[in-house]
């Protein structure tokens, strides 16, 4: 089980998030229960992941992660996972607002010699019109750089949206680039232990080498916003995609709700 207490964030680590736009937080799910989220995250990604290519056959993005998405709509376990408010409540401490809704899950594996995650923003493909976005990237086992833990250019999340940018061999380059001109800090955890996790908010960019290990990185993520949301212009292909799958029915200007995105903590 998610334990019901929750997980102490101080001070200093919401001015630290605050300030660099992200953060690593161990024993966000402790050890002793990952098994059951673990094995249930894992069978579901099998059951719905819909890759088959060798990986010498895919593109970049291809190539950086197996990707599947509400997980949750699947199985009960991962819905346990997914909605628990230990995880939500510190998304809203960190982002400093006092509810939050659940945008989507996705578990993230990289594969054993899998490539880069290009260099990118996350909230370039959700159509939310609001900076109080974050995501939360567990480790579902214990993961070392070489493997692919997260790179972040601390302090980037300040200069916004940088434009329609997919994740993409051109997003790499132009925002290698970007994050070399304007000198911001990286920072890479050397290891993760499983069940700890980073927050990152939807701006702040960030990228992840390859797998040089032979074993799977699995990383499952969730994202949220605060609560009160609206939607925002639908001014790329990819928000509105986002707003077809996540928020039906919704328009520009709309409370960013519907019974996809629950309130959790």
């Amino acid at each position: 089980m998610i334990p019901e207490n929750e997980y102490p964030i101080s001070d200093e680590q919401v001015a630290a998030y605050q300030r660099d736009g992200h953060i690593l937080l161990d024993d966000v799910l402790p050890a002793s229960n990952i098994p059951p989220y673990h094995d249930a995250i894992v069978r579901t990604v099998a059951e719905r992941n819909t890759e088959t290519r060798a990986l010498k056959d895919r593109d970049t993005y291809g190539m950086a992660f197996l990707q599947t998405m509400n997980l949750w709509e699947y199985s009960d376990t991962v819905k346990e996972y997914v909605m628990a408010k230990r995880f939500a409540r510190i998304a809203a401490r960190l982002m400093g607002v006092e509810r939050v809704r659940l945008y989507h899950d996705q578990a993230l594996f990289k594969e054993a010699g899998g490539g880069i995650t290009p260099w990118h923003q996350d909230q370039h493909y959700w159509p939310l019109a609001t900076n109080k976005t974050i995501t939360m990237w567990m480790t579902l086992a214990d993961i070392s750089a070489d493997m692919g833990t997260l790179r972040f250019a601390s302090g980037s999340h300040v200069e916004g949206y940088l434009g329609d940018i997919p994740i993409s061999d051109e997003s790499e380059a132009q925002l290698r680039e970007f994050v070399e001109r304007k000198g911001f800090t990286l920072q890479q955890a050397d290891e993760m232990r499983a069940g700890a996790a980073t927050f990152h908010s939807g701006w702040t960019l960030h990228s992840a080498p390859p797998n040089f290990s032979d074993r799977m990185r699995p990383a499952m993520t969730v994202i949220y916003y605060a609560d009160g949301t609206l939607v925002s212009e639908l001014d790329n292909k990819n928000r509105i995609g986002d707003r077809d799958r996540w928020l039906p029915g919704a328009e520009p200007g709309d409370l960013a709700a519907s019974p996809l995105n629950p309130i959790l903590g």
